[in-house]
């Protein structure tokens, strides 16, 4: 699975990596939120390194629907159920600066970037309620949200927000453009490069405090600041993997013939449903997206898939699939982002992440607020959120969610305690997990391969579930993906799967 921005990017040059360097911080991570923080801190003259473990925007970034919009399908009306209003108004003005942020370096660097109108929509009739619900707290927020019946969509609708003026682009042009500007500012860019733990040194830094030692794949570097922009941070200090939900999304490019709609929906209630266009080589594509699931735990991935297709078929008569992909997102307890130091007071290592599907405004929001308090800058929206209160609905969601995930590890265990393996081979494309003596084992065919793999995740151990849409092994605790071969792709682990002797 290979998006359509992913499939025509010409990637940007990296830097040699150099054991021992030493640089003001070190940001991990190289999509929106790390190249765009990366480049804030180089502009203010600080020596910055940015260290990938893949390449630019492998991960959520290039696979996003890249959406650039203050409407959020019904956000601002769950984030209202839970905190005050000035929250909701702080949470707008810090998206509302990181769109006029990116909209204006797109347009002084020439990178294709086309204005739309955003609609929030009820796919069915019980969905008039959270349509209302939205507007009413767009309205209270600030933005002007005008609510509408006679959409463009050729199927029967329920009613949507609409706020005009709202953007889409390619998400792979506007990283390849950071990049290409951070190291221009004397920035420093690593691919390939997996950061494993972060430990102190007792020297004095380049600037005030101790250094930090970046442990990676490739070597130490040294550093007095760390940003974790990893879409879920990487170190378990702070628990933030306990406070997120992961979910994995899909989206799928298609050319069709006749007219197609030109605005950007996104439905409110389930199945979810989010549409826009895209323009790329030449002609216009359909981007269609939505049956978001919990990472790990969905029967069928590959059915997924196929149900938006046979959605997309139905409603868009002569539709042709050219691309279909898949993206990972990280829902937060309390329905905000978290941005700031990965535990109060320590101000060496820094965190981005929550951004609950709506990373584009939000990570150049995130960025702007850790460049702000690493340089000493302060922004009101960012002040605000920074010190919300924590509803008392988190507490029993955050319960219920721990819950869950230690009901899978337990049920997991159990059931691969009784799959004894019995010379298992798999189907082309499929994956078992089953018991070798005591020791979990994933059995996968992949291009006509069995592999073998460790079926236990090193983050949390959790029992690994294969992803029969993505060919992947994916765990149901908090996310982390990795091949058929057992490499790491994402999520809070930070190595790959053991190998079974």
């Amino acid at each position: 699975m290979t998006s359509l921005w992913l499939d025509h990017y010409t990637p940007v040059a990296a830097d040699e990596f150099v054991p021992g360097a030493r640089y003001d911080t070190v940001v991990v991570g190289a999509g929106m939120t790390g190249l765009a923080t990366a480049l804030l801190l180089a502009r203010a003259g600080q020596r910055v390194a940015v260290l990938e473990a893949r390449h630019v925007g492998a991960v959520t970034t290039g696979n996003t629907t890249a959406k650039l919009s203050l409407l959020q399908g019904a956000s601002l009306s769950s984030i209202l159920r839970r905190h005050s209003l000035d929250i909701a108004k702080a949470y707008v003005s810090g998206n509302r600066e990181g769109q006029q942020w990116l909209v204006r370096y797109c347009e002084e660097r020439g990178i294709g970037i086309v204005q739309r109108d955003a609609f929030s929509y009820a796919g069915n009739a019980n969905g008039r309620e959270t349509v209302d619900a939205e507007y009413d707290a767009a309205r209270q927020a600030g933005l002007d949200a005008t609510l509408e019946t006679d959409l463009e969509l050729p199927y029967t609708t329920h009613g949507a927000v609409k706020l005009a003026g709202q953007y889409q682009f390619d998400p792979m042009d506007i990283l390849a453009a950071l990049a290409r500007d951070f190291r221009g500012h004397g920035g420093v860019m690593h691919e390939n490069v997996r950061v494993q733990g972060v430990s102190t040194n007792h020297e004095g830094g380049l600037n005030s405090g101790p250094l930090r030692s970046v442990q990676t794949t490739a070597g130490d570097v040294l550093t007095t600041k760390v940003v974790l922009a990893t879409g879920t941070p990487i170190l378990d200090r702070g628990g933030y993997f306990a406070a997120l939900e992961p979910s994995r999304s899909y989206a799928l490019a298609f050319q069709v013939p006749g007219e197609i709609p030109q605005g950007m929906y996104l439905s409110v209630d389930s199945p979810s449903r989010s549409l826009r266009t895209a323009d790329t080589g030449g002609s216009t594509s359909l981007l269609v997206g939505g049956n978001g699931h919990i990472v790990g735990r969905e029967p069928s991935e590959r059915g997924s898939v196929e149900d938006l297709r046979r959605w997309t078929e139905r409603h868009f008569p002569g539709a042709e699939l050219t691309h279909s992909w898949s993206a990972q997102d990280y829902r937060p307890l309390d329905l905000l982002p978290y941005v700031g130091p990965i535990l109060p007071g320590q101000e060496h290592i820094f965190v981005a992440t929550g951004y609950n599907k709506w990373g584009m405004t939000n990570s150049i929001a995130a960025a702007m607020t850790l460049s702000g308090r690493i340089l000493g800058g302060h922004m009101p929206w960012a002040d605000e959120l920074a010190h919300r209160p924590l509803p008392p609905a988190t507490l029993g969601n955050g319960a219920s969610l721990n819950a869950k995930v230690g009901a899978h590890m337990v049920s997991d265990w159990l059931r691969t305690a009784m799959n004894k393996d019995e010379g298992t081979t798999p189907a082309e494309g499929e994956g078992v997990v089953v018991r070798e003596g005591v020791h979990p084992v994933g059995i996968s065919t992949v291009d006509g391969q069995t592999r073998r793999v460790g079926a236990v995740c090193p983050h949390m151990h959790g029992i690994l579930s294969w992803n029969n849409a993505e060919q992947s092994w994916d765990c149901p605790l908090h996310g982390s993906r990795f091949t058929c071969a057992g490499e790491l792709l994402e999520g809070p682990a930070t190595r790959n799967l053991s190998r079974p002797e």
